[in-house]
């Protein structure tokens, strides 16, 4: 399959401001859902930055195609997605957890693959992540009892980032196959970010446990591991569609979850028009 070629890409404006301050345990009053989230959310205006790069890099390949245009919603759509989870994170901050090391750290690490990497290859990297974001959104979207007892407000801002990652899933794969991207270095790409993607996320997470005083808590890590594994465990979910990247002649549209893009795009409809797309 390829990119559904009706799909229009835009950034939509987030018609829910954070809460100054950020409850603590935003998430139904648990240090381990509010916290693995938020360790996610740490590497997200850095993260986007890098594909965004990666992205824009090629762009030119694609002049005169549709993929043009949808490479132009995605700039706009990670770049906004950037500026929330920076004002998220500044939250974060304010709570006294040591953002600033933690992003320094990822900041680095990318910082060297941009030095020392080819674009190709930074590029095939960011299909990759691009894939765990849309399985980790498409999960999410399908259950939204993972959210129950959330604030509306960081409930909102997960499932409209879930939302745009859906709507562009697949237009760094359709940039990376349109250059000549490999089957093998993409596969081979992937097992490396993901290891480097459950790194960075428990690192993160341990770290605001450690700060509140729970890294030992036995209480915490049961509740963490029923929220993981258990019988409606996030993770569970993911297994399936994080393997199927590494079939041969794989597409993201291959799991075909439109319909589902459809109900969430209707619901954000109230909300404050599209944003232009930025270059």
């Amino acid at each position: 399959m390829t990119n559904p070629t009706y799909l229009t890409i835009a950034p939509r404006r987030l018609d829910a401001p954070l809460p100054e301050p950020l409850p603590r345990y935003w998430h139904s009053g648990s240090a381990f859902k509010s916290h693995f989230f938020n360790a996610m959310s740490v590497l997200f205006p850095k993260g986007e930055r890098f594909f965004i790069d990666s992205v824009r890099h090629f762009r030119k390949s694609a002049d005169g195609t549709e993929l043009a245009e949808q490479i132009r919603g995605f700039i706009g759509q990670e770049a906004h997605h950037s500026n929330e989870h920076i004002q998220y994170n500044e939250r974060l901050k304010a709570q006294g957890y040591d953002i600033d090391s933690l992003e320094n750290a990822l900041g680095k690490r990318l910082r060297f693959v941009q030095k020392h990497f080819s674009a190709k290859r930074q590029l095939a990297a960011t299909v990759g992540v691009e894939h765990l974001t849309a399985i980790m959104a498409d999960a999410l979207l399908k259950n939204p009892q993972w959210m129950a007892g959330a604030d509306p407000a960081l409930r909102r801002l997960w499932h409209w980032h879930a939302l745009e990652e859906t709507e562009h899933k697949a237009v760094a794969f359709d940039l990376y196959r349109l250059i000549g991207g490999g089957e093998t270095r993409r596969r081979v790409l992937m097992a490396e970010i993901t290891l480097f993607f459950i790194y960075d996320v428990t690192k993160n997470l341990l770290h605001m446990l450690k700060r509140d005083g729970l890294l030992w808590n036995w209480a915490t890590w049961k509740e963490g591991w029923q929220f993981l594994w258990g019988r409606d465990g996030v993770l569970k979910p993911l297994i399936r569609p994080y393997l199927d990247y590494y079939r041969r002649g794989f597409h993201p549209w291959d799991h075909d979850n439109r319909e589902l893009m459809h109900q969430y795009q209707a619901k954000f409809a109230s909300a404050p028009g599209a944003l232009p797309a930025t270059a």
